[in-house]
């Protein structure tokens, strides 16, 4: 059954549309990320989902109820924000149990969930202290607590991440899946980031431009994108888009390099292929190419290769470093580059 569903939704401020013919079923339990560029209209869906803002078009349904004129309070939904927005003044239990007590919930039953949401985040330690005294992790772990004490239905996030540096952003990723793991509540979660939306979703909405381009499940996005833009923004390092033309089981880019596609196509075709990083391994038959930059990973390297006046990606498995300069042979898996139609960047099938 649907938690949540989305029924040819729309926003428009005044003559201007920012959200258009929004369809979408959030099933119960599930982790759902928005995500896409700033400003394609996700955080702006999210906020209609928990009633701060009015529809235009419409319906959204919650647990089969609609609620497009039901107030946010009675909607039964806690929402993360980037900001942590906690009382200064009050200690992490007090900010924690703060909406309990204005619902006047038994003080029992406050401390009970108080203590419960503590254990599971790892607060235990942290109840008597003031929102200053703590990390920016421990603060975003304080702000989801008060969204648990509150056993809501479905769980909203708004980009509660990009105020963290890059480390505590990756251990933070992991608490959020965690929870969602234990509480196994449905939890919609917006991002611009597409490393946060592959490792935690269940299900992946690409928007752009106030639409949907494509939802389904993050590994269904990146080995079938539907079209140019959700393949370019899905995946790391990005997708490699080369302009050719087809000529049968080959396409002939602009700068007479010959790709592989594994399969006939219509001949004289002009097409964009989608070919990724991890797809393409070094060898000695395929095409040649000039290495121009080597970033090292770890024990991967990230190079840039110029083939026939075009830059390549490669993620390169173990092995020596290589050296900017170095010539080297691209081996394609041709049953894994993708097919776009010039024009109007739909995916060739």
């Amino acid at each position: 059954m649907s938690e949540i569903e989305l029924r040819s939704v729309g926003k428009s401020y005044g003559s201007v549309a920012v959200l258009n013919d929004i369809s979408l079923e959030m099933g119960d339990g599930e982790f759902v990320v928005l995500v896409g560029p700033s400003g394609c209209g996700k955080s702006t869906l999210l906020r209609m989902i928990a009633g701060l803002e009015d529809i235009s078009a419409g319906e959204i349904t919650i647990g089969g109820k609609v609620v497009n004129d039901m107030p946010a309070k009675e909607r039964d939904i806690a929402m993360v924000f980037q900001s942590y927005a906690l009382y200064p003044h009050m200690k992490v239990a007090e900010n924690m149990s703060f909406a309990l007590k204005l619902a006047g919930a038994p003080k029992a039953e406050i401390e009970k969930r108080v203590t419960q949401a503590a254990e599971i985040l790892g607060l235990e330690k942290l109840l008597d202290r003031l929102p200053r005294e703590l990390s920016g992790g421990q603060r975003q772990r304080v702000a989801m607590g008060r969204a648990i004490v509150r056993d809501p239905r479905a769980f909203l996030f708004d980009e509660p991440l990009s105020n963290l540096d890059a480390k505590l952003r990756v251990k933070m990723r992991s608490e959020i899946k965690k929870l969602h793991q234990r509480l196994r509540r449905t939890m919609v979660y917006v991002t611009h980031d597409q490393t946060e939306a592959m490792t935690m979703a269940d299900k992946i909405v690409v928007m752009n431009g106030g639409k949907i381009e494509q939802a389904g499940a993050p590994l269904d996005l990146y080995n079938d994108p539907a079209n140019l833009f959700v393949a370019g923004f899905i995946g790391s390092p990005e997708i490699n888009l080369i302009e050719a033309v087809t000529e049968g089981a080959t396409a002939l880019t602009r700068g007479g390099v010959s790709l592989p596609l594994g399969r006939q196509v219509q001949a004289g075709k002009r097409v964009v292929c989608g070919i990724r990083p991890q797809h393409i391994t070094l060898g000695t038959t395929g095409v040649p190419g000039r290495i121009s930059l080597v970033e090292p990973t770890g024990e991967d390297q990230e190079i840039v290769v110029d083939m026939g006046g075009q830059d390549i990606s490669v993620v390169v498995h173990g092995g020596k470093l290589l050296s900017a300069g170095q010539d080297v042979t691209l081996t394609i898996d041709a049953d894994k580059v993708l097919l776009f139609d010039k024009d109007t960047g739909e995916r060739l099938r």
